[in-house]
């Protein structure tokens, strides 16, 4: 009887519909968040060669960033974020995985590693301003 009334308490728990869960709401622009988050995380790690940490704190603060970022992945798929079910939240897969290698790379103290994760980062980037910011990779026309 115990283990009747324990699945049907966590039936009940799983059966909760978005509307029962508390409401979130966005506090930052996307432009924001790509400004004041994802770009100075991403950097940390795109230029860790030549900004590799050398104490403890800084070897935090590292793990710190990279956690940001992967994080800022999940934020990206929020409901109202989101831009769409399919590209968007392929592309927010993307630099999720690569904010998750990136951790585990950074515990590690692995530079190599971490360097490595470079391009796969990259093209999380690549991809979603290919399809979602408007004449991103086109020549702009010179200032006079």
């Amino acid at each position: 009887m115990k283990v009747f009334a324990v699945s049907i308490a966590a039936a009940a728990a799983l059966a909760q519909t978005a509307s029962d869960r508390p409401p979130t709401r966005n506090v930052g622009s996307m432009s924001e968040l790509m400004v004041k988050i994802i770009y100075p995380t991403s950097d940390a790690l795109f230029y860790v060669e030549s900004r590799t940490p050398k104490t403890e704190s800084e070897w935090t603060a590292l793990e710190g960033q990279a956690l940001m970022l992967a994080e800022s992945a999940n934020l990206l798929m929020m409901p109202g974020r989101a831009r769409d079910q399919k590209q968007w939240m392929a592309d927010a897969r993307l630099m999720l995985d690569a904010g998750a290698a990136a951790v585990t790379a950074v515990k590690s103290k692995n530079v190599e590693q971490i360097s490595a994760l470079s391009d796969q980062l990259l093209e999380s980037c690549t991809s979603c301003h290919r399809h979602y910011r408007p004449g991103y990779g086109k020549p702009q026309p010179p200032l006079d």
